[in-house]
């Protein structure tokens, strides 16, 4: 097939990277010039492991980019991968959706009429977004739904760090339509993705504003298991207990399972914390308060506080060196959108510590917020001469740290993600063990 993505973000890049290497003539819209260059040499635009084969692979050639939008006249579907970023009361701000489906509505409305054209969304958006405000922004052009274009919801499950392979190998596919046309052309979209993944995809048919809620209910599902295993874990830490432990045994009851059980500080990103506020706004603007949602954010807040309160218990940072290990929101990708980074950093300022801070890929980004902290170039460095070591993301390498511990002056280690090796010499606390 040959399709068009509009918006060239950790979203759009991989499925048209992915898409591409599926054999689809891929073409990606974007107002970036330098994110259109890059795909176009062959240089993947973000951190995502696997992402880089991909697009040096396809690029320039069944992967293409473009600031044009009129080349998705000549492609057989489009799908909107835009930013919804959070509002400041938590909902979602829709101007980059809005705009690039007039955009889309313009494009279209300047080509030959040969059919429905069909616009899928692929960004996260609250139910009843695709069918009324972007189908309105197509129409805007004189366009007529049903007739020139057709709408869709196929939400996305990827993470960052293992996109490629989540994408590659799905746990289901959702196709939300209101046309068999659609429906029809989505299954040919994926038909290549289902031949090659190991196992049979599941494909979920519904309505379009319930494929929406269902991304939605799948990320604050887990957002919410994270908070409450964390919650659980701080019970543990009071009551001198191991969480993991725990974890590890209720995790073998196949109605709880193994997976999203480690405690520690907390999640981020950039869908966790959206789409929970998104839908707790979308919730209370219909008079309903989702007291459990509510709570998994109010508790997720509070953690990175807990484990600052760890570090006073031992040593008093005004004034002293403190080694932040771990910038990016996870291992595996360059991306600080909602990191606990960040409140952990707010915290040593408040407390008056000198930071110096390390990440494998994340640094240059978060040097753009924090130009007036101290950057390393290594973990070694940076616990040289500290007084205390935070640890915010759980790195392999982080699990490797040993003798460079020796080097601290007093050698203080809150673990936020129980990836050090507790041993003599070091005082060591984990948050939730």
């Amino acid at each position: 097939m040959n399709v068009s993505i509009v918006g060239s973000g950790y979203v759009g890049t991989t499925v048209a990277a992915c898409l591409a290497d599926l054999g689809h003539e891929v073409t990606t819209v974007d107002i970036d010039e330098d994110i259109v260059d890059a795909i176009n040499d062959g240089d993947a635009p973000i951190h995502e492991p696997g992402l880089d084969e991909l697009v040096a692979e396809h690029g320039g050639e069944r992967l293409r980019a473009t600031t044009d939008y009129d080349v998705i006249r000549e492609t057989d579907l489009t799908m909107l991968a835009l930013p919804t970023p959070s509002n400041d009361d938590g909902s979602i701000d829709l101007q980059f959706m809005e705009a690039g489906a007039s955009s889309v509505g313009e494009a279209l409305a300047g080509g030959d009429d040969d059919g429905p054209h069909l616009v899928v969304t692929k960004s996260t958006v609250v139910p009843n977004t695709t069918e009324d405000r972007l189908a309105a922004r197509i129409a805007e052009a004189g366009l007529e739904r049903g007739e020139d274009f057709l709408v869709a919801s196929n939400p996305e499950f990827q993470r960052e760090g293992t996109a490629v392979e989540d994408f590659l190998n799905p746990d289901k596919l959702v196709f939300g339509t209101d046309d068999e046309r659609a429906t029809a052309l989505l299954h040919e979209l994926y038909e290549p993705l289902r031949e090659a993944a190991a196992g049979d995809v599941p494909v979920v048919e519904t309505g379009i504003p319930e494929a929406e809620m269902i991304k939605y209910a799948n990320n604050t599902f887990l957002a919410a298991k994270v908070s409450l295993i964390n919650d659980i874990g701080n019970i543990c830490k009071e009551l001198c207990v191991d969480a993991y432990e725990v974890a590890d045994a209720i995790g073998l009851d196949d109605r709880i399972g193994e997976r999203f059980l480690r405690s520690g500080v907390g999640w981020g990103g950039s869908c966790f914390p959206k789409d929970t506020d998104a839908i707790i706004a979308a919730a209370r603007d219909l008079g309903y308060d989702p007291a459990v949602l509510s709570a998994a954010v109010e508790l997720n807040d509070a953690q990175p506080e807990r484990l600052l309160s760890l570090l006073d218990d031992h040593v008093d940072v005004t004034g002293k060196r403190v080694a932040v290990l771990g910038l990016a929101f996870k291992p595996g990708t360059d991306d600080i959108r909602n990191t606990r980074a960040v409140p952990v950093i707010e915290g040593l300022r408040e407390r008056g510590a000198e930071i110096v801070a390390y990440d494998p890929v994340a640094t240059e980004n978060m040097r753009e917020r924090y130009p007036d902290i101290e950057y390393a170039d290594s973990a070694a460095t940076a616990l040289d001469g500290a007084s205390g070591a935070v640890v915010v993301t759980d790195w392999d390498e982080f699990a490797a740290l040993d003798a460079e511990f020796d080097a601290m002056t007093e050698p203080v280690v809150v673990d936020g993600r129980r990836v050090v090796e507790p041993r003599d010499g070091i005082t060591y606390e984990g948050l939730t063990w």
